[in-house]
């Protein structure tokens, strides 16, 4: 169950003392990561404050594309201004940020975010219980008392249906994410062209490659994991841009008996990409925790020094005390 947390007083006091921000989001964005960072860019802006919108990329998610401009590749302290203070949405750790993330140490930092393995001290306002990084920037614009702008709203909802998988991970109990829903609709939000923006425009290509990875899917643990994986030469053949991790992995939990998925990709020559998935009761973030990387209970992922053979070898047996019994 989704309940609310009021947005702590340090960090409404960290926004308020400050006068020039970067907002920062995790490595290959996704809907919530860059929703959530412009609609807060949005808000500070509304404040009166000096914004930057950093991201590392690579920017692999058709549906984030258009806003690739509007973010900056890396960041060159001025010696002769006052450092800036920055802010990290939907991202559990400072090394989640990717290759941005050394120019960024020593800088006064505060964390946006909503998943379970995000343990930073410091300004935090952190609630894994959401369902978003939106609907913790939302309750910012809510108590800063700001009208939210069409904008904004067009912003959060891309980052709400992201994380929801466009409302069909909300359970019972979810009335408080619907709630927030609402009041982006309000807002001028269109539910429409958010549906098209993450699900609409796909290439040929990617359906191929889609297909290529889903050929290659193998049953362990009588049925209850998947895992398939998705070659470099794939993906220089196809396009990064042609992935559609979604449609992958809506389309694998629909096999009857699965309980979890993981996908392994080969992400540059000698490191990967995993990919977790889960529909119920296996946690996941567990799995990713012992990889190095983080997430959600039903939603998380690693980078891993290596290439598939062995990695796949490896997160095949994590999967092993999850289906014991």
């Amino acid at each position: 169950m989704y309940t609310r947390l009021p947005v702590p007083q340090d960090l409404l006091d960290f926004i308020q003392n400050g006068s020039s921000f970067i907002i920062a989001g995790h490595q290959e964005p996704d809907g919530d990561c860059i929703g959530s960072q412009l609609a807060l860019g949005t808000l500070l802006e509304r404040l009166g404050k000096q914004v930057t919108l950093l991201s590392a990329g690579p920017w692999k998610r058709a549906e984030v594309l258009r806003f690739k401009d509007r973010f900056a590749a890396t960041f060159t302290p001025d010696a002769g201004k006052p450092a800036p203070r920055l802010i990290v949405t939907d991202c559990s750790s400072m090394d989640r940020l990717g290759d941005i993330e050394k120019s960024l140490q020593g800088l006064s930092t505060a964390f946006i975010d909503h998943h379970k393995t995000n343990a930073v001290s410091g300004v935090r306002y952190i609630n894994p219980e959401a369902p978003a990084t939106a609907s913790l920037v939302l309750a910012l614009w809510e108590t800063f008392g700001e009208p939210l702008s069409r904008e904004a709203a067009g912003y959060l909802l891309l980052s709400l249906c992201t994380d929801t998988g466009f409302f069909r991970h909300i359970d019972e109990g979810g009335a408080e994410t619907l709630a927030d829903a609402h009041k982006l609709v309000a807002a001028g939000g269109s539910l429409k062209k958010t549906f098209a923006a993450i699900n609409g425009g796909r290439s040929l290509a990617s359906r191929q490659l889609l297909g290529t990875v889903l050929g290659r899917a193998e049953s362990h643990y009588g049925g209850r994991l998947i895992v398939t994986t998705e070659e470099l030469a794939e993906t220089e053949r196809f396009g990064r841009e042609n992935r559609d991790s979604d449609t992958l992995y809506q389309l694998l939990q629909a096999v009857e008996g699965v309980e979890a998925i993981a996908v392994v990709r080969q992400d540059t020559k000698d490191s990967c990409a995993v990919g977790l998935r889960s529909r119920d009761a296996v946690d996941v973030s567990a799995i990713a925790a012992e990889l190095g990387g983080g997430g959600h209970k039903n939603a998380s992922g690693a980078y891993v020094d290596g290439h598939i053979p062995a990695i796949k070898a490896r997160v095949t047996a994590l999967f092993a005390r999850c289906f014991s019994d």
